[in-house]
């Protein structure tokens, strides 16, 4: 750091400092704005019937929270024991697809909800997905 202050400098100061000009604080301006809240979830080792109620409550909870995203973790499958099931296909994942599809098909949730779509990679990729929920309204 410079040691040497012009006398320029130095009076510039000392007129601020007894002056009662305010500076605007840009904290406050960030502060107001409202928070885009994400909540994130993981329903490794849930069965298929405990992850559609977790994920039910999951999202009326949130969207009462005011929660706007939601990045549920369902895994890609690639540990499950669908082999052991001669009914389901060894290559899916049994929450990966059973969850969304749960969601889009109860009309609850639907009308909680804007947007469901796959999660970036940096969120689990194939093995998670977005849920976007609108803004609760007031009645």
């Amino acid at each position: 750091m410079n040691s040497k202050i012009s006398d320029k400098d130095k009076k510039d100061w000392k007129n601020f400092l007894s002056s009662n000009e305010k500076l605007p604080n840009k904290d406050e301006k960030l502060s107001n704005k409202k928070k885009f809240s994400i909540k994130s979830f993981d329903l490794h080792g849930y069965s298929l019937d405990k992850a559609n109620n977790k994920i039910k409550d999951l999202i009326k909870d949130s969207y009462e929270k005011g929660v706007k995203k939601l990045i549920i973790v369902t895994g890609k499958g690639l540990h499950s024991q669908n082999e052991k099931d001669p009914y389901i296909s060894k290559n899916l994942g049994i929450l990966k697809y059973s969850v969304p599809e749960y969601i889009k098909s109860s009309d609850e949730l639907m009308r909680l909800i804007s947007q469901i779509k796959e999660a970036e990679n940096e969120d689990g990729g194939s093995g998670a997905f977005y849920v976007y929920l609108k803004k609760k309204t007031i009645k």
